[in-house]
């Protein structure tokens, strides 16, 4: 039988075990992954953040939207990277002086930009814009000398530094015209007319928010690439930590 993202948030929501159990066995690699790229590959860290999720106060399973899944791993983003430490730059940008300072930018230029806060390489960001690295490299060379020029300290890996905080401040910057997920999933699959893509870019190139979101939504696509889910050995020690019991019938899915 399928079962599916939006049946597993349904059931989780409802704390029941198919839910849980759905999580554990495909999305703990996912938590897994994002952890070893924004953190540390630290079991105590990864129990934690799981423990948190499974807290009944966790806002995780609370609302559901179109496109469930790539939804789902998105807020699983936000909420993983909710638990790691964000230690203070020693150099400190904020989203309005670095707003500022790539506002010449096009919009395919600031998300690739930004995509640097999230500590991702020329080569990783090529593949979620569909670019060539040169380009990205060539862009972010270009960012970092637009800031470099508008601040009194600075150094090249700035963007990054600040990534965290900066990343806070656009996902709490949205707007009554900030766009819904399903718009930056149809950008992402193709689904946009020409006419309907120069009405977002108007919106979208001033918008930070939404430039964040946007990428967050491709590295979301760029995470589930490929991902295998866990296998009945591996999962039953996630299981044991949520409290869950021996698994009597594993859910397939398509």
């Amino acid at each position: 039988m399928i079962y599916t993202c939006y049946e597993m948030v349904r059931d989780c929501r409802a704390n029941l075990p198919e839910g849980w159990s759905y999580f554990v066995a495909y999305y703990v690699p996912v938590v897994r992954k994002l952890l070893a790229h924004y953190g540390t590959d630290d079991a105590a860290l990864l129990e934690r953040v799981l423990l948190a999720i499974r807290d009944p106060q966790s806002s995780m399973f609370q609302s559901l939207e179109p496109a469930p899944e790539r939804w789902f791993v998105a807020q699983l983003r936000q909420e993983v990277l909710a638990q790691l430490a964000a230690p203070a730059p020693e150099i400190a940008i904020d989203l309005e002086a670095a707003a500022g300072a790539l506002e010449p930018l096009t919009m395919l230029e600031k998300q690739a930009a930004w995509i640097e806060t999230m500590r991702y390489s020329p080569v990783e960001t090529g593949a979620m814009l569909r670019v060539a690295p040169q380009t990205v490299e060539k862009i972010r060379d270009r960012a970092a000398e637009l800031i470099r020029q508008k601040v009194d300290a600075w150094r090249r890996n700035l963007l990054a530094e600040n990534g965290p905080q900066l990343g806070r401040a656009a996902a709490a910057s949205a707007g009554k015209d900030c766009l819904a997920v399903k718009t930056f999933l149809d950008i992402i699959d193709g689904r946009m007319t020409w006419r309907g893509r120069e009405q977002l870019e108007h919106h979208v190139t001033g918008c930070w928010h939404c430039i964040d979101h946007f990428c967050r939504m491709v590295e979301v696509v760029e995470l589930l690439r490929g991902m295998q889910p866990l296998s009945e050995e591996a999962a039953a020690p996630f299981r044991a930590l949520l409290g869950l019991s021996a698994r009597k019938k594993r859910w397939w899915r398509a």
